[in-house]
């Protein structure tokens, strides 16, 4: 009797479901990146504090900011108080407790940030927070 031994054919690598996976990665990383970008405008330099909280931010938060001209943006569009007031009244009916973050530049006069806070309330957020930034250590 002769026996004879049978190998097995080498494994294949399949490489589509790796390719998809990849390319679900790569989506979920530019569209984070892009949310997240259009949140912290670099145009807006808060105002500075020593005693702000090193707060962790809440999921959901809404960021508001207020441009060294007034202008208002939120999620990357430019918005007016009506149009501010129509998104937060309608966030405000589905989620109890929004909460909002505003982002007021340095710049712009206290009569606009004045004008953000009235109208949050007036659509029914009340949990509002402001963005600071340390000072700089002088050298």
């Amino acid at each position: 009797m002769k026996f004879t031994s049978r190998q097995p054919e080498p494994a294949s690598m399949q490489l589509a479901p790796m390719i998809d996976i990849v390319f679900l990665l790569l989506i979920f990383f530019i569209v984070t990146w892009q949310f997240t970008r259009s949140e912290t405008e670099l145009e807006v330099s808060v105002p500075t504090s020593e005693e702000g909280a090193e707060l962790t931010r809440p999921k959901g938060e809404i960021i508001i900011n207020v441009m060294s001209d007034g202008t208002l943006r939120v999620e990357g569009s430019t918005v007016n108080r009506d149009q501010l007031y129509d998104k937060l009244s309608a966030i405000a009916r589905q989620f109890e407790n929004q909460p909002v973050r505003i982002r007021g530049d340095g710049a712009v006069l206290y009569q606009r940030i004045v004008e953000v806070i009235d109208t949050c309330q007036k659509a029914g957020i009340w949990n509002i927070s402001f963005a600071t930034q340390r000072p700089e250590a002088a050298e």
